[in-house]
């Protein structure tokens, strides 16, 4: 208003000096009328800018008030170009860092959140201050779960509303083990009544076998040998029992990817014809371990057929297509080669299978070998500029190469720390550390210190950046894999340095994901001023990435023991059996 009352005192073509009139004066100028309605709309004009404001602030997730500091944090000790080289060249010394190494320092800056990090956890376990602050954010989580969402699979933390997949309760079946290590007695003993009385696997609903293996009887079997409790092994003879016919009424010993619990009616999923070959691949820790404590051999005969028969089939130097037809047993030629999603634990249950069986199983180590080989050959790659090492992608039918990886392959260093660990080549753990620190970027690279779903690396030296996030995947889920993997390399190493990363990357949950009732996944890590909350808190949360961060910050490195335990797909332990 105010801009078309100027234009109109600058009708006059003569300079404007010698003709104007002051505002006060025109204004004094207009009727009552007109300057009643002037002024009512600047009001109104001013009230609704406070009202988008005041929305905006309140659209976003309540989190703690945040100091931002700077913090040390110090990076692997070898030299990356040289390490990378060698690898690649094929000759390749190991290099472990010891504990208590002096490492070269870099400074940067971080997100620090202002947690509490008094030890008022109700356990009867010592435990540091990091420790604590992970305690804490569980019992926040748990508390908006019980709240809101008991007894279903997840928890909606902003919207405070109950999430269901399966119907079975996931988040408190997949805590058990958790709240067990935290010492959270009062929940687990919450969650063990909720077992006992309250869930129902006479469902009448489709439910995904692989999820359901690694989620619910990983997390009954992993509950009933923290405590020897036998409600949770009745519960997962049950379960087992219920899951079986995916296996006995395939016509292959590939076995079909849903089944409905109640009327044990198997069939493949409803979009398509094939299995995930990561999801019939990554259920034979579980089972094993079920016909082990039933002393059931039925179980371990079944997933294991799966485990031989995918040995006889024909692989690109140990590598899988990710799609395998229950109905033929074979792969299909069409399906991309890849680390990532439906792709990723067939190799991480390879070597955790030889482990559970006490390495008494040479077909999978074999395997296994061959597949890492594969992986160097195929899908390892590195940027012309920082020489970041990735794992990428072969396209099915053309197998040309992507240079995408997905945060689920950040998975693999763990996993080849651990085969290391238990005698296999030095030259996995070489690559095992220099693919944590690529995962460490996806992070550190980010404002907000949080990992994209995927990332794009690129393989021109055109002055460009190394990696570079599509909108679409800008995503963090909460994921577990780099706090997984974090925890295996640092069990192994003692390299310090691994637990401050992991404690950077909390600090950036609490700042970013924290809200009322919960955590969050965020659909953009490169805003921080707008994550964009997706409004969901998915199991793995509870079930993983706390379970890991909590080891990983503990003063005893083998709190859990990688000498006594495989932990499956879902963080749950399963014993290892010396045959």
């Amino acid at each position: 208003m105010r801009q078309e009352y100027v234009l109109l005192l600058d009708q006059d073509p003569q300079p404007f000096i010698s003709n104007r009139r002051s505002i006060w004066r025109s204004w004094k100028q207009l009727s009552r009328l007109q300057r009643s309605l002037i002024t009512g709309l600047f009001m109104l004009i001013a009230f609704l800018c406070l009202l988008y404001f005041w929305r905006s602030n309140n659209d976003e997730p309540k989190v703690d008030d945040v100091e931002v500091e700077k913090a040390v944090v110090e990076e692997p000790q070898q030299q990356k170009s040289d390490l990378v080289g060698r690898m690649l060249g094929g000759d390749v010394e190991q290099v472990v860092v010891a504990p208590d190494v002096p490492l070269n320092k870099a400074v940067i800056s971080l997100p620090i959140a202002s947690i509490n990090l008094t030890n008022n956890s109700d356990n009867d376990i010592i435990v540091n201050e990091r420790q604590s602050a992970v305690i804490e954010a569980f019992k926040h989580a748990w508390k908006g779960y019980v709240k809101f969402a008991w007894g279903h699979d997840h928890l909606k933390p902003i919207s405070q509303r109950p999430h269901d997949w399966f119907k079975l309760g996931l988040s408190i079946v997949d805590s058990l083990d958790t709240m067990y290590l935290m010492g959270l007695k009062k929940e687990l003993s919450d969650a063990k009544e909720w077992i006992t009385n309250g869930l129902n696997l006479n469902t009448y609903s489709d439910v995904n076998l692989f999820e359901v293996t690694i989620r619910v009887l990983g997390g009954l079997l992993s509950a009933y040998h923290l405590t020897s409790d036998k409600i949770y092994l009745e519960r997962a003879i049950d379960l087992g029992e219920r899951l079986l016919p995916c296996f006995t009424r395939s016509p292959s010993p590939i076995p079909y990817s849903d089944v409905n619990l109640a009327s044990h009616n198997a069939h493949s999923p409803r979009w398509g014809p094939d299995s995930s070959t990561s999801e019939v691949t990554t259920l034979q820790l579980e089972f094993r371990d079920l016909s082990r404590v039933a002393n059931e051999p039925k179980f371990e005969e079944a997933a294991s057929r799966v485990s031989l028969h995918v040995h006889t089939l024909p692989k690109t130097d140990g590598l899988v297509p990710v799609f395998i037809n229950p109905r033929t047993g074979l792969f299909q030629s069409y399906a991309d080669i890849k680390l990532g999603a439906r792709g990723d634990s067939y190799y991480e249950y390879l070597v955790k299978q030889w482990i559970q069986t006490g390495k008494t199983i040479d077909y999978l180590k074999n395997d296994y070998l061959e597949a890492v080989e594969g992986i160097k050959k195929h899908l390892v790659k590195q940027t012309p500029n920082s020489k970041l090492l990735f794992i990428g992608e072969l396209k099915g039918g053309s197998r040309d190469f992507v240079p995408k990886m997905d945060h689920l392959v950040c998975y693999l260093p763990g996993t080849l720390a651990l085969g290391y660990y238990h005698g296999l080549p030095k030259s996995h753990m070489d690559l095992a550390e220099e693919l944590m620190y690529t995962c460490y970027r996806t992070y550190a690279e980010r404002p907000t210190f949080l990992a994209p779903e995927i990332t794009y690396f690129n393989l021109q030296k055109d002055g460009r950046s190394d990696m570079y996030v599509k909108t679409h995947d800008a995503h963090n889920l909460l994921r577990p894999e780099f706090i997984e993997s974090l925890w295996y390399v640092y069990q192994i190493t003692g390299n310090k340095t691994y637990q401050d990363w992991g404690w950077t990357i909390f600090q950036a949950f609490e700042k970013y994901t924290k809200v009322e009732w919960g955590y969050t996944s965020i659909g953009n890590v490169n805003n921080p001023k707008d994550t964009k909350p997706r409004d969901m808190m998915e199991s793995f949360f509870l079930s993983e990435t706390l379970k890991y961060l909590f080891l990983l910050f503990s003063d005893d490195r083998k709190l859990v023991d990688i000498n006594k335990y495989v932990l499956n797909s879902e963080g749950h332990l399963m014993p290892i059996y010396e045959s």
